[in-house]
C-alpha cells in the first residue's frame, strides 16, 4: 500500500507555508506540492518592478518577520527571498515540480494524481491561489483586434512596450503600479470601472489592514475610510504621479482591428492591451469531487461543507477573512491547522 499522509497540501505559496508552520506543530506526517522549480508561488509569475505596499512588519508569515529591506516597501525579489528562506528555517517537507491534475476520494482517502505520481492522505488543504486563472472580461469584436492583449500575470517589465500605444485596464494597486512601469517606455491610457482612488501618501498596507481588522472584530478603533482596493502611493506610481499619466478614463464600448471605440463614438489606436483584472479560484483540480458550484467551494471558515476533510486557503474572503494577503493568511491557517488536527483525532 502506498504511504497515507495524514495531510497533503497543495501549493507552496504564502498560504500552503502558513498551514504548513501551524500544522508542523501537531503532526510530522505531512507533504506539501508545488508546481514551482523554485520557491516563492504565484510571486514568481509578477512584474519584475512590484512592490507591496505595506512594510516588512506587514508583509510577513507567521513565525519569522521578513528582514528589513533597503526601501521601505519590499520588492518583488525581496519576498521571493524571504519564503525561500522561510521554508529552510522551518525544513517543511516540499515535493517540488509536482503539478497535482487531479483529486478523488477512494475510500475514506483522497487520491492526488500528479505529474511526480500518485499520493494518498487522510485530510486535504488545497492552497492553489488564483494566479494561474486570470480573469479578462469579454468586449464586442475583442477577437478582431489586431494588436497584443496580455494579463497582468504575463506581464513583465515596460521594454517589451518601448514606443507603444498601450491601454491599461484595470484599476487597484495592479492596475497602477502596471501603469506607472508602462508608461515610463510607451504611450499609456488606464482605463477602470470607477474614477481610482489614491490614498494619502502617509496611508499604507498597515492602516488599511488595521481598519480591517478593526471592522472584522467589531473594535472600531481606527475609522475605516480607506479600502485595501484603494491605490498605495509606492515610489512608482508617486513619480508616475508626477509625470501626468495617473489620468483614468471609463470603459470602452467595443473594440476594432485597430484599437478600441469610446461610448462617445470616438475611435482610438492602441498597439497593445494590458489587462489588470483579477483572477479566479484556481480549483480545477477539485473537479472530480463535483462539489464546485459556480467555480467556488461552499465552507465554514476554511472547511469545506460538502467533504469536512478538505480545507481550502488563500482564495480570498470566501475562505477566511483577508486569506489572500500576506497579512491577512496566518489567521486562516492557524485556526485550518486547529481544525485539521481536531479531525485526525476523532
Amino acid at each position: 500500500m502506498e504511504k497515507i499522509y495524514d495531510t497533503l497540501i497543495i501549493g507552496a505559496g504564502q498560504a500552503g507555508l502558513s498551514v504548513a508552520y501551524f500544522l508542523k506543530r501537531h503532526t510530522s506526517n505531512f507533504l506539501l506540492l508545488d508546481d514551482q522549480k523554485q520557491p516563492g508561488g504565484a510571486w514568481l509569475h509578477t512584474w519584475d518592478s512590484l512592490k507591496l505596499f505595506s512594510p516588512e512588519n506587514y508583509s510577513s508569515l507567521s513565525g519569522w518577520q521578513l528582514p528589513k529591506t533597503s526601501e521601505e516597501y519590499p520588492s518583488k525579489a525581496n519576498f521571493i527571498s524571504y519564503l525561500e528562506r522561510y521554508e529552510k528555517r522551518y525544513n517543511f517537507p516540499i515535493q517540488r515540480n509536482t503539478l497535482v491534475r487531479s483529486v478523488h476520494r477512494e475510500n475514506e482517502y483522497f487520491k492526488i494524481i500528479s505529474s511526480q505520481g500518485t499520493y494518498y492522505s487522510k485530510t486535504l488543504v488545497s492552497a492553489t491561489g488564483t494566479a494561474k486563472t486570470p480573469y479578462i472580461p469579454t468586449y464586442p469584436n475583442q477577437e478582431l483586434f489586431s494588436g497584443q492583449q496580455l494579463h497582468s500575470v504575463h506581464y513583465r517589465s515596460p521594454q517589451q512596450f518601448t514606443g507603444q500605444k498601450v491601454l491599461i485596464v484595470g484599476g487597484g494597486n495592479s492596475g497602477a503600479q502596471v501603469l506607472a512601469d508602462v508608461s515610463t517606455t510607451a504611450h499609456t491610457q488606464w482605463v477602470t470601472l470607477e474614477e481610482p482612488v489614491f490614498l494619502p501618501d502617509h496611508i499604507d498596507g498597515r492602516y488599511l489592514f488595521e481598519a480591517a481588522n478593526d471592522t472584522y472584530y467589531g473594535t472600531n478603533h481606527i475609522p475605516n475610510k480607506h479600502s485595501l482596493s484603494n491605490i498605495v502611493m509606492v515610489s512608482s506610481v508617486k513619480e508616475a504621479k508626477t509625470r501626468g499619466v495617473l489620468n483614468a478614463k471609463r470603459p470602452f464600448q467595443n473594440f476594432y482591428e485597430n484599437g478600441v471605440e469610446w461610448k462617445n463614438g470616438a475611435s482610438e489606436h492602441f498597439d497593445s492591451v494590458i489587462w489588470c483584472t483579477g483572477f479566479s479560484p484556481n480549483l480545477r483540480h477539485l473537479d472530480p469531487l463535483e462539489i464546485t458550484i459556480d467555480g467556488k467551494i461552499s465552507t465554514r471558515g476554511t472547511q469545506a461543507l460538502a467533504l469536512p476533510s478538505l480545507w481550502l486557503v488563500g482564495y480570498g474572503n470566501w475562505t477566511g477573512f483577508a486569506s489572500a494577503t500576506i497579512y491577512g493568511v496566518g489567521k486562516t491557517a492557524k485556526q485550518t491547522a486547529k481544525e485539521i488536527k481536531a479531525y485526525l483525532e476523532n
